[in-house]
Formats: C-alpha cells, sequence, structure tokens
C-alpha cells in the first residue's frame, strides 16, 4: 500500500510504502518506507493563489492535473529508491492537495486537487482519492478523517491517548482506555504550524519558510496584547464536531492581525507560536471527553523544540512525545492514515468516526480509480 498526503503547509508531499494486514482482529502495519518531497516555492505560491481565491479556474484546472503528475511522480520515486516494483503495490490512499474548505456553508463544501486518473494511468495502480464529500454528503464535515486510522493503529486496553498533529492545521483524536471506537473525540484545535510560518516569513523579509527548533520565538517575548486578539477568535471556544484551514487562518487572518501588532520581529513569531500551544491545550481542558493517560505528536511541529516544550509546560500532568517513540515516524503519520483509509474503501468499509466528524452515520469513503 501507498499513502500520499500533502497538508495545508503545502510543503511536500508526503510518500509512505505500508504494509496492512490483520493479526487476532487487529490491524498491524509495517512500514517499509517514507519519503518528502518538496513542492516547489513557484508552485506552492499558485496554490495559495487558488486558496486564497486570487487565481482563476484556469489554473485551478491546471494545477489539478499537474499535482497528479507530481504525486505520481512522488511515488514511482520512492519505489525505486527502495527497489519495491510496482507490481508489489496493491493500492494508493491519495488524501490530494486541500485548495477549499467549507464545512459552514450551505451546503458544505470541500475540495481536494491531485487527479487521481492520472496518478493511476502514470503508476499503474488503482489509485482511491477524494476521500472526503462522503462524509460531508452523510452530514459530516469531511473532517478529520485520520481518527478512524488512530483507531485501528494505536488505541489501547488500559490508556487513553490522544493524538496530535501538528501541521499546517493542528488536530487531535482522543481514544479512550479499552480499544472501543465508541466516544472517539477529534477535531481541528486551529493553526499549528501555518501561522508560525507566516510568521518567520514575514520577519525574515521571505528569505525563511518555517521556524527551525523554535530559535526565532525561544528568543523572542509573547505580545500578550496581540495574543488575547489572537485567541480571541471564535473558532477557539466552538464545540466539536469542527474542521478548519486557510479559509478562517490564512493569509487574510495574519494580515489583519498583523498589521494591530506592534512588537519585535522575533516576538511576532513567539506570539504565534504561543498561539498554537496555547490553543491546543485550551481544546483539551475545554473538549477532553476522557482522561488522557499519554499525548504522542506528529507532524511537522514535532520537530519545533521550542513548541513541543511548551506543550509540556502547559501539559505537565501528562507527559508529551513524539510518535517516534510509539514506534512510528511522527511525518508519516497523516500518508500510513489514507493508506489504511483507501484499504477501508476497498473492503466496503466506513472510513469515517461520526462523533468526530458530524456525520449522520458511517459512509464508505472515497473514489476508486482504475489505472
Amino acid at each position: 500500500m501507498v499513502g500520499l498526503m500533502s497538508g495545508t503547509s503545502i510543503d511536500g508531499i508526503d510518500v509512505a510504502i505500508v504494509d496492512l494486514w490483520f493479526e487476532d482482529g487487529d490491524l498491524k502495519y509495517n512500514l517499509r518506507g517514507f519519503s518528502t518531497v518538496p513542492i516547489p516555492i513557484y508552485l506552492k505560491n499558485e496554490i495559495l493563489e487558488i486558496c486564497e481565491q486570487r487565481g482563476d479556474i484556469r489554473q485551478l484546472c491546471r494545477l489539478n492535473f499537474l499535482l497528479g503528475e507530481l504525486f505520481a511522480d512522488a511515488v514511482i520515486l520512492a519505489l525505486n529508491a527502495m527497489e519495491i516494483n510496482v507490481s508489489e503495490i496493491d493500492l494508493i490512499g491519495s488524501h490530494g492537495q486541500t485548495v477549499c474548505h467549507f464545512p459552514y456553508d450551505t451546503p458544505p463544501s470541500t475540495l481536494q486537487i491531485g487527479e487521481s486518473s492520472v496518478i493511476a494511468q502514470r503508476t499503474g495502480i488503482i489509485t482511491i482519492s477524494d476521500f472526503r464529500p462522503a462524509d460531508m454528503a452523510a452530514g459530516g464535515q469531511g473532517a478529520p478523517l485520520v481518527p478512524l486510522a488512530d483507531h485501528l493503529l494505536f488505541s489501547d486496553v488500559d490508556k487513553g491517548r490522544l493524538l496530535l498533529n501538528i501541521g499546517g492545521i493542528a488536530n487531535l483524536t482522543i481514544l479512550p482506555a479499552g480499544r472501543s471506537s465508541e466516544n472517539i473525540c477529534a477535531f481541528d484545535t486551529g493553526p499549528g504550524n501555518m501561522l508560525i510560518d507566516a510568521a518567520t516569513e514575514y520577519v525574515s523579509s521571505g528569505t525563511e519558510f518555517f521556524d527551525l527548533n523554535g530559535i526565532r520565538a525561544s528568543k523572542g517575548v509573547v505580545n500578550e496584547k496581540l495574543l488575547m486578539s489572537l485567541l480571541s477568535h471564535s473558532y477557539f471556544r466552538r464545540k466539536p464536531p469542527k474542521s478548519t484551514g486557510r479559509e478562517e487562518f490564512g493569509k487574510k487572518f495574519f494580515d489583519k492581525m498583523i498589521a494591530d501588532s506592534n512588537c519585535e520581529k522575533d516576538s511576532i513569531v513567539a506570539t504565534f507560536t504561543e498561539l498554537s500551544a496555547r490553543s491546543i491545550s485550551s481544546a483539551l481542558s475545554l473538549f477532553a471527553n476522557h482522561s488522557i493517560d499519554e499525548i504522542w505528536v506528529a507532524g511537522g511541529g514535532v520537530h519545533n523544540s521550542f513548541l513541543m516544550e511548551r506543550l509540556r509546560q502547559l501539559n505537565s500532568e501528562v507527559p508529551v512525545r513524539s510518535l517516534i517513540k510509539l514506534g512510528l515516524d511522527p511525518d508519516a503519520r497523516e500518508a500510513v492514515s489514507f493508506a489504511v483509509l483507501a484499504i477501508q474503501t476497498i473492503w466496503g468499509k466506513a472510513g469515517n468516526i461520526p462523533e468526530a466528524t458530524g456525520a449522520s452515520g458511517p459512509v464508505v469513503l472515497g473514489k476508486i480509480t482504475l489505472p
């Protein structure tokens, strides 16, 4: 199986090559390989034009096919690097690149691009894609979708676990002890790395695109006035099920908030880093529905040592660790999740958790494209 993921940060295409099988009724996995193919800056900027509604329909159409080519190339590159023959791969599960997500519109809608027909034709592998619309059609928000994979791979009989992903947007899955799929709580907490990256690019005049190890944030001082203004956003008080993206916390939001601020460069980065840490911790205190014994962190934010330390300080009663210590590369978690969702689709099994998305019930997700 291959899982493909390109997230809100639009910085790279994650490729996970993973074996999946059932053993004594439990889904088991073996990550055979993982790689990330960087998305060129010029292409990221084009995608952002669409996300920020500055592009046109022809550009969107072209990007859909171009990203299909890039996803296919990323798969072939990864297989060649590991000397794995394409005949050994049963399925590709491709999340695609989200360019718009409007779960609160009437009707709710979402769009992920990266044409699956191109992926299937170029690789010769059955490709499952477009996972979110089926959940939305059933009354859900189409997100988050990784909780089903979290449950199958990481739930524990004795311990309540929280799986936290800090990508462009941060999202969490609370898995109650006992391995039951009932009462799982999952939602987007708000911005993860997205606004930290925007702040870093802003203060560096476009020469840096992320705060390496949180060095800038560690040198700055949090501007409490700006922070309180950021935390006043209504999303943070909204009850789950809920999901968000660039539509709420993208460039327009950043530009508006930064225009009203008055603080030194590294303090801007420190303040947006604190926003991520506090909004995550606040979400736990407001909406966690079960006791949590462990917090496992994945996504790009796990590499920001300053942000990780703030999370440990704000959640001192619970150990906060990288998912690597649970046996999975934290950068691979979401790509592996979409490999899991793809196999659920082929088996005709539900890929959503209704309590997390708000859907009326379990539904089979994704569309199957034959080569």
